[in-house]
């Protein structure tokens, strides 16, 4: 009896250990209470899912991570789609014919901000998730609600309101440049912890965070 429970102790240890084990069923129910009916049940359960309640935890952390940078993101689509749906309606308005481009300046102007948004916006989801995964995502995030504020008055500003385009063009480049110093940082924190053992994570965090509110000035 003491050897085969101290046999059971040493296969859920292996089991834990997520380590290869082999399974020996024997009747033998009717000699053991039911306590023991219940640690062999654990057994084959642990055997069967040895981590599921660790995924669970971690499936949550990963979200947690990167949830409000899924949201830009999702954002940023959303947007995307606002801006072809204005090409869309200029080219038709102006040549009935539909997506054929004409000559006309007020299309020529909306279809060159949507050109130029589109050729900046890789830039933007590289330092987005960048800044996100390797430095802090909240201050990321935060920092790409604003870009996508800004390029929404670049591209209206393209549509005739002059004086929204250049000052939202200049103050998307600021953004960007924050979104990659922000990578930076977080490359050379790991690097300092691999080789030096210096964890500066939270002095990192602590500093974007501080920093990013001053991107509302203008």
């Amino acid at each position: 009896m003491t050897n085969l429970i101290n046999f059971h102790d040493e296969v859920i240890g292996l089991a834990d250990g997520k380590r290869a084990v082999d399974i020996v069923y024997l009747d033998i129910r009717k000699t053991f209470t039911s306590s023991f009916c219940a640690c062999r049940t654990e057994l084959l359960l642990r055997l069967h899912h040895p981590s599921q309640q660790s995924i669970c935890k971690m499936d949550q952390e990963t979200l947690g991570s990167i949830v409000l940078l899924a949201i830009v993101t999702l954002i940023s689509v959303v947007q995307n789609g606002f801006f072809a749906s204005k090409v869309e309606h200029e080219s038709k308005h102006c040549n009935g014919k539909g997506f054929q481009r004409p000559g006309s300046s007020a299309f020529d102007r909306v279809y060159i901000a949507n050109q130029n948004c589109g050729h900046a916006y890789p830039t933007f989801l590289a330092v987005l998730w960048c800044a996100g995964l390797l430095c802090s995502q909240a201050p990321a995030a935060f920092a790409g609600l604003m870009y996508l504020f800004v390029r929404q008055k670049y591209f209206v500003g393209y549509l005739g309101e002059r004086t929204q385009s250049t000052p939202g063009y200049l103050f998307g480049k600021r953004i960007i440049l924050f979104l990659f110093l922000m990578s930076v940082a977080g490359i050379l924190n790991y690097y300092l912890i691999f080789f030096f053992g210096s964890d500066f994570e939270m002095h990192i965090k602590t500093i974007t965070s501080a920093i990013s509110p001053l991107l509302l000035i203008p």
